[in-house]
């Protein structure tokens, strides 16, 4: 066994870098800081004041639910997302012990 090699990659690590990749970008930036600021809201509503396309938009929803920070609920025809409240506190917490705060 070589004692030079680094520890395994934890839980919380892998988790870090699953919420990391999915904040990769300024449209999920985006959504994440509106999500932050109300209950929940309406995927058209969203689509009204980001300049992508609705498809781009569904993309990036897509990336953020996979990830875990933001959840989907069905009230045909439309889409309601909201913040996973419990992943959120979650992923402050992890990058606040990345940053040593």
């Amino acid at each position: 066994m070589n004692k030079n090699k680094e520890p395994a990659i934890s839980q919380e690590q892998t988790r870090l870098a699953r919420f990391a990749r999915a904040m990769g970008h300024p449209v999920r930036v985006y959504i994440l800081k509106h999500l932050s600021n109300r209950s929940c809201c309406y995927s058209g509503d969203l689509s009204e004041v980001l300049p992508i396309a609705r498809s781009t938009l569904s993309q990036h929803l897509k990336e953020l639910k996979n990830a875990g920070l933001i959840q989907g609920e069905i009230e045909a025809p439309r889409i309601r997302y909201c913040l996973n409240r419990e992943n959120w506190v979650e992923a402050k917490r992890l990058f606040a012990e990345l940053w040593g705060e």
